[in-house]
């Protein structure tokens, strides 16, 4: 089984504020990385990710109201 198919399923066992705590540690780890290592690509491609994915859920809810 892949990294991503392990991954998907413990998400998808997590109760929804335990999902936040996982989104939260992941953050922090990598902004720690960051701090450490500020021209890591894997780190710098996460941030980019991750502010295109909330820009995309904004977009989402928003044409949703």
């Amino acid at each position: 089984m892949s990294l991503s198919n392990t991954a998907w399923e413990q998400l998808g066992e997590l109760a929804e504020e335990d999902a936040m705590h996982v989104l939260t540690r992941l953050f922090s780890m990598y902004e720690e990385q960051e701090q450490h290592h500020p021209n890591d690509r894997a780190t710098r491609l996460f941030f980019k990710n991750l502010i295109l994915a909330l820009g995309q859920t904004s977009a989402c809810n928003l044409n949703r109201r």
